[in-house]
């Protein structure tokens, strides 16, 4: 390729498809990976469901390598949930942990559901050594951990591990044997809150179901009466475990230096749980190239504007309203500005089609390919947003800003401007600095409340569909601190999109 035709057009078609099937993932090299134990090297750190596959190949060495990679590949579990939760006695793991398991469809692997599987002989053979010593070996643990996970339903739908490894030895048993989680999530909490949680537990013998003398008692007086105290939570009993567990959490947890979540347990369970969900269901941040298509949706006074503004100004991505577009082909007397020219002076909405072909006229030249855009203002509706697909046209990053109607009502109601210096206020935000400016202020037709309650009105109606339609949008709550919400727009484009439940 000739460098001195420089800069180059790419095809859009080529960095499109990249982003979706993450082939600049597969790409990248970073320096992050730390160096072999045996050599000192560094290597390079591929993506992570490159690196699970080699990691693969070398734990099992298989004696035909292609069909083993092409088997592991048309898996494609990299994406599904493989989570560790961990925490000490009455922190809530197993809560969280079975929380999780339902919202995320996936399995739960306990010690007490693994040693109880039928038709297996580790399973039987850990339920042998259970009854005698009331625990199981490590290795014999490990080993059924392995045999439960090549199971066809911890393939296809992840597992999440509740409270295993309890040591390291068991950690690195696990972490040799290739089944590597994508997240895990520590619980902590002082010892007098634990100690005291554990003290209150009761148990439902017929049902199995755990309940709390003072944070979940049943209201059903024959629950009650049937409630028995387990075995095992003594204070003294409690503090010994709680020293056992400490021992072991501090040599457990370095081995998951870059997936590790701390959570306090002193706080509602509810609480817990969604700051876990999140931490899940978050994709660890990659370095593979990207160029951000971002669209914002929301009712008029919603803040799309700034918003687009801030994002176009630090990541130098090309601002595009929609308005302001047919504005300037009008002014430009280009030939899609004469077709419009008609519409604007009947005052009446320019044609879908129309709009569409000047938005991805604008959206394929080449500062919105190399650079990325930020668009505002289209689609309001579904219909639209079916015709925003085109090749240079589709968004990557999607975001729907809410916002109450009192508050938009109050952000555009009181807007006046200035009919001599053509200076804008706001009544309640930024006032007139003297009463003469103040007496001349002219309100727009369109801030009147009438107007306003009709908008928003109408996209809130409309909204669902569109909603719908972007499967992967980000709603945020746009009734708050423009900065605060920017950093939020922020988090989700640097960020990648969270992976969908299977």
């Amino acid at each position: 390729m000739d460098a001195t035709t420089a800069p180059h057009r790419i095809p859009s078609e080529m960095p499109q498809y990249g982003e979706a099937n993450h082939i600049f993932e597969m790409m990248q090299v970073t320096r992050a990976a730390p160096p072999c134990r045996d050599t000192g090297r560094r290597p390079g750190n591929l993506c992570r469901g490159t690196r699970n596959m080699l990691e693969q190949l070398l734990i099992h060495r298989p004696e035909e390598p292609i069909p083993f990679m092409i088997d592991y590949l048309q898996q494609n579990n990299d994406n599904v949930p493989k989570i560790v939760v961990l925490g000490p006695p009455a922190a809530g793991k197993t809560t969280i942990a079975m929380w999780l398991c339902k919202h995320l469809k996936s399995n739960l692997l306990t010690m007490e559901n693994l040693i109880a599987k039928d038709f297996s002989s580790l399973a039987a053979d850990a339920r042998r050594h259970y009854q005698k010593m009331k625990s199981v070996p490590s290795m014999l643990l490990v080993r059924l951990i392995q045999e439960r996970l090549r199971e066809e339903g911890c393939v296809k739908q992840g597992w999440i591990l509740d409270g295993i490894p309890a040591t390291r030895e068991q950690a690195l048993m696990i972490q040799s044997l290739g089944i590597v989680p994508r997240h895990v999530i520590a619980l902590s909490a002082p010892d007098t809150v634990l100690i005291e949680r554990n003290l209150g537990k009761r148990i439902d013998p017929q049902t199995g179901e755990i309940y709390h003398t003072t944070f979940d008692w049943p209201p059903e007086p024959e629950i009650q009466n049937r409630l028995v105290v387990p075995a095992g939570i003594s204070e003294l009993e409690t503090a010994q475990k709680l020293l056992e567990h400490q021992r072991n959490i501090v040599r457990i947890l370095p081995l998951y230096p870059k997936i590790l979540k701390v959570i306090s347990a002193d706080q509602p369970c509810v609480d817990v749980f969604y700051q876990a969900l999140t931490y899940v269901q978050t994709n660890h941040q990659s370095n593979a190239p990207f160029t951000p298509r971002v669209l914002l949706c929301g009712p008029v006074g919603s803040g799309k504007s700034l918003q687009a503004a801030l994002l176009a100004q630090k990541y130098s991505l090309v601002n595009v309203c929609c308005g302001q577009l047919l504005k300037e082909a009008v002014a430009d007397k280009s030939k899609y500005g004469e077709v419009i020219q008609p519409f604007f002076e009947k005052e009446m909405a320019v044609p879908d089609g129309i709009v569409k072909k000047l938005l991805c006229q604008r959206l394929s030249q080449l500062d919105c390919l190399q650079r990325g855009w930020v668009l505002h203002g289209f689609p309001r509706d579904v219909d639209q947003a079916r015709l925003l697909t085109g090749r240079d046209c589709t968004p990557n990053r999607v975001f729907f800003l809410n916002v109450p109607l009192d508050s938009i009502i109050e952000r555009l109601t009181l807007r006046r401007t200035d009919p001599v210096t053509g200076e804008r206020y706001h009544l309640m935000y930024k006032p007139p600095p003297t009463m003469e400016i103040q007496a001349r202020l002219l309100q727009n037709p369109k801030d009147s409340e009438e107007q306003v309650k009709l908008q928003t009105d109408q996209f809130y109606r409309k909204c669902p569909e569109l909603e719908q339609f972007y499967e992967q949008a980000i709603t945020l709550n746009g009734d708050q601190d423009p900065y605060t919400v920017f950093e939020y727009l922020e988090s989700g484009i640097i960020n990648p999109l969270p992976s969908k439940v299977p």
